[in-house]
């Protein structure tokens, strides 16, 4: 069964739209100890929520893992790693943080916790609630 993993973006350097109109891409800059570990652990078929991060605060749409995760390497100190990405959907109704933090539902998820946070895995129930809003 694949895992659902969200990765942040700010939409003027990468957007929802730049992955639509390229179909696929490295997925790159991921430098933090924590964010990288997790994107260790991405699989090719698993399921990522991109979302854009500055003014939006969205999760804008989805993506699937092409590849397994790499050193990236454009790093000559091998602190970052990459994965391929591919586009798989563009949520008609992005999904707001405000919402989330609203929801109350997943105030012990790293994006509520710890939002400057780039990549991580999503809880379970956070897609089971994703579904019950028709935006999986």
């Amino acid at each position: 069964m694949a895992k659902y993993f969200l990765a942040k973006t700010e939409p003027e350097t990468y957007s929802i739209a730049d992955l639509e109109r390229d179909g696929e891409t490295v997925w790159d800059g991921v430098r933090n100890a924590l964010a990288v570990r997790f994107i260790k652990e991405m699989q090719p078929g698993d399921l990522v929520l991109i979302y854009h991060s500055g003014g939006q605060t969205a999760i804008m749409g989805l993506a699937s893992v092409l590849s397994h995760p790499r050193p990236d390497p454009k790093d000559d100190d091998g602190k970052s790693w990459v994965a391929d990405f591919k586009f798989v959907q563009k949520f008609a109704t992005p999904v707001t943080l405000a919402e989330i933090k609203a929801s109350h539902l997943f105030d012990d998820w790293y994006l509520v916790r710890q939002g400057r946070l780039s990549t991580m895995p999503v809880p379970d129930n956070f897609v089971d609630w994703l579904k019950t809003k028709q935006v999986l």
